[in-house]
């Protein structure tokens, strides 16, 4: 999956698309998603172009994967879940269902989220 410059996440970063921002860094944008999942649902974002957590690992600054690392513990603390407990879940690829190609992390929390992947 090449990087889309145009993809949704990127007109945000841009502020072409409006969002209600949780939080935001000079690396990094959290925001809540428009379509909440759980109580509790933020996408934290990196502000450089990255497709996903493999491109963003590879290529990325010490201090942008720090801030990333950083922004999803400090959201989670600021939305009162982390005490009981959330999920962070991020899509890589076809298989991982990715649909914007540009690398989010959900943090969801507020309930019991139940199994990730059900046994088969």
């Amino acid at each position: 999956m090449a990087y889309d410059p145009d993809n949704i996440f990127a007109k945000i970063l841009r502020g072409e698309i409006p969002c209600t921002k949780v939080y935001e860094d000079e690396h990094t944008l959290a925001f809540h998603d428009i379509n909440p999942q759980a109580p509790t649902h933020i996408l934290v974002v990196p502000k450089g172009p990255y497709v996903s957590w493999t491109d963003f690992s590879q290529t990325a600054s010490d201090a942008e994967i720090a801030a990333l690392v950083r922004t999803v513990g400090l959201v989670a603390r600021e939305a009162g879940v982390a005490e009981e407990g959330y999920r962070v879940l991020s899509n890589v690829g076809v298989n991982g269902n990715q649909e914007v190609p540009h690398l989010h992390i959900h943090v969801f929390g507020g309930r019991r989220l139940g199994r990730m992947v059900p046994k088969e």
